[in-house]
């Protein structure tokens, strides 16, 4: 896969990365609260998944890149 293809790969990955940390993030907030821990806003869950969905995107790109290759050989 060329330099292209894994760019065009993460922009269509990446709104299931992000959306995917931020459900995940909202709903540890939640079970933290049970520590005593505050609850994220459902706002706020999706700001840190639009930033963390970044490196949680391109590290399931390389993998999906990877078992492409593999696929290919």
């Amino acid at each position: 896969m060329t330099a292209r293809g894994f760019v065009k790969l993460n922009v269509a990955l990446y709104p299931f990365g992000a959306g995917a940390v931020a459900v995940n993030l909202f709903f540890a907030s939640l079970i933290g609260s049970w520590l005593g821990w505050r609850v994220l806003t459902p706002q706020e869950a999706v700001a840190w998944g639009m930033f963390l969905g970044l490196p949680v995107t391109w590290a399931f790109a390389r993998h999906i890149r990877a078992l492409i290759a593999r696929a290919e050989a």
